[in-house]
C-alpha cells in the first residue's frame, strides 16, 4: 500500500490508498473516502443533478453538453465521488480526448462535474480531488487537462488557477459563449 498525503482544512491528514480505487482520508471533522464510481453509479448521477441545478441557478440554464458514461470507464476516462463519512459530498471525473479542432491534442484529459455540495465546501475536498484526478489521469497515460468554466463560477477560477492551470483556447460547444472560460493545465510536470 502507498501512503500519501491530502490537505483538507488547513490540516494535513495521512491517506492510504487501497487497490488503486478507494483513498481514505480520516481528519477530525470526520472521514473522506474518495472512490471510483463511473458516471452511471447512482451517487454519480445525484451529485450531477445537483451540479445541473448549481448551473440553473448561476447561468441560466443546465449545461448542455453530451455526458455518456462510458466516456467515463477506464481506460477511456473515470469518475470519482467523495464520501465524508458515508456520505456523497463531491465528484469529478476526466475523460479522454484526442486531437482535433481548438487545440485539443492526444493525451488530453476533459475534467468534468467538479462539484462540492455547498454543506460540504471550506474543506479542501475540491482540490483534493482535483489533485487526486490529475494523478489517475497521469496514471492512464494522458499529458494534459482541459476544462470549461464559467465567468459565474469564480471560486473554480480561482481555484484552478492556483493549481497551475491557465487560458487556453476554448473548446466545445459553449467556445462562443461569453461567459465561457477554458483552461488547461500539462500534467507531466505537475504530478
Amino acid at each position: 500500500m502507498e501512503s500519501t498525503a491530502t490537505e483538507v482544512t488547513g490540516t494535513v491528514v495521512t491517506a492510504t490508498e487501497v487497490t488503486g480505487t478507494v483513498v481514505t482520508a480520516t481528519e477530525v471533522t470526520g472521514a473522506v473516502e474518495f472512490r471510483i464510481t463511473g458516471y452511471a453509479h447512482p451517487d454519480a448521477q445525484a451529485l450531477s443533478a445537483e451540479v445541473q441545478q448549481e448551473y440553473v441557478r448561476r447561468y441560466g440554464d443546465p449545461d448542455e453538453t453530451v455526458m455518456h458514461p462510458e466516456d467515463f470507464e477506464v481506460p477511456a476516462g473515470l469518475f470519482m465521488i467523495a464520501y465524508l463519512d458515508g456520505r456523497p459530498v463531491a465528484c469529478g471525473g476526466w475523460r479522454a480526448k484526442q486531437a482535433g479542432p481548438d487545440g485539443l491534442r492526444d493525451g488530453d484529459a476533459e475534467l468534468k462535474r467538479m462539484f462540492v455540495i455547498p454543506d460540504a465546501r471550506g474543506r479542501g475536498l475540491a482540490r483534493a480531488m482535483l489533485r487526486r484526478l490529475e494523478e489517475t489521469a497521469v496514471e492512464a497515460g494522458r499529458t494534459r487537462f482541459i476544462l470549461e468554466t464559467g465567468t459565474e463560477q469564480p471560486e473554480a477560477i480561482a481555484l484552478y488557477g492556483s493549481e497551475g492551470y491557465e487560458a487556453i483556447r476554448k473548446f466545445g460547444i459553449y467556445k462562443d459563449h461569453p461567459q465561457s472560460i477554458c483552461m488547461g493545465k500539462e500534467l507531466a510536470a505537475a504530478v
